[in-house]
């Protein structure tokens, strides 16, 4: 049977029980307590207006099967091929990975280190992370290192520029397309779906995953 007493006795833990309730807002460091919401609702600074938080419709599971579809298309994408290219009969195809590998050699291996860590590196880091922390989280579990992972999580996402690929995949397309045959392959199909993926999953505000997680 649990001592009503042992929080008072506990000083530290009685502080860590209260800042589980509060929220400090990003923008002007305003604090508020936190309040249950329904999935479709948001909650809003009283001082700036900025998003506090968002109710979400998606489950702790819900978020664990995106990411593992989104761990089996970051495979296909970096497996498949991402273009086709056609000329006088002949067919030449390229990955995602080998585009990257391809940058490494001569003058461009600044930007080739730079687009294997954007889109490959990082992704995989989100994905490999997510997977550890709702994975445990999904059987009311805290995963060991949470709170590391998710200062990761949140520090690697603004270096996940999948979104910029595609674009850039996109535009060679046009531009080609009136010198060569080029058709998207399933690579590029992939990657368009992750995208999405990571951005429902690994996009998301680090406090609402925090928030999912057991107390330890």
């Amino acid at each position: 049977m649990s001592d009503p007493h042992v929080a008072a006795d506990d000083p530290s833990a009685a502080v860590a029980t209260r800042l589980q309730t509060l929220i400090v807002c990003d923008q002007c460091d305003a604090v508020f307590s936190r309040l249950s919401f329904a999935r479709d609702e948001s909650a809003f600074c009283r001082q700036c207006g900025a998003v506090l938080y968002r109710g979400s419709r998606l489950t702790t599971r819900d978020l664990l099967a995106l990411t593992f579809a989104a761990a089996i298309l970051f495979v296909v994408a970096n497996v498949a091929p991402a273009i086709r290219i056609t000329v006088n009969g002949m067919r030449n195809e390229v990955t995602l990975w080998e585009a990257v590998a391809a940058l490494w050699h001569g003058y461009a291996v600044v930007m080739g280190v730079l687009a294997g860590i954007a889109l490959i590196a990082v992704p995989a880091l989100q994905i490999s992370l997510l997977l550890w922390i709702l994975g445990f989280a999904a059987f009311d579990r805290r995963a060991p290192g949470a709170a590391i992972g998710l200062r990761l999580l949140h520090a690697v996402r603004p270096w996940s520029m999948i979104e910029v690929f595609m674009l850039g995949v996109l535009v060679a397309i046009v531009k080609l397309s009136g010198l060569l045959h080029v058709v998207p392959g399933p690579g590029t199909y992939a990657t368009m779906a992750l995208a999405i993926l990571l951005a429902v999953v690994a996009k998301r505000d680090v406090r609402s995953l925090w928030n999912r997680l057991p107390a330890p």
